[in-house]
């Protein structure tokens, strides 16, 4: 099967919590990976989404620690859309 990953960051103005989050997280920006493989049996490409992860902390933050939560892409985007609304 072939699959491939998308990488791009998103910016919050805000601080935000999605579903498994321990706690709200900074405004900043986050790098986010969405894998996805392609759909086999049709006559063009066509890819669907499988997973969407979100690296922590935001991006320039200085630590040590990093981590990997995967996040529903749906959840992602009314998040940054609700930042919009605020910023």
């Amino acid at each position: 099967m072939l699959t491939r990953t998308i990488r791009y960051t998103v910016r919050f103005h805000e601080t935000f919590l999605l579903h498994g989050f321990d706690r709200p997280m900074p405004a900043g920006e986050y790098r986010v990976e969405r894998d996805e493989e392609v759909i086999e049996g049709l006559s063009w490409i066509a890819w669907r989404g499988v997973s969407t992860f979100i690296h922590l902390p935001a991006v320039g933050t200085e630590t040590m620690k990093t981590q990997m939560m995967q996040i529903d892409p749906a959840e992602l985007e009314d998040a940054l859309d609700k930042d919009r609304k605020l910023s």
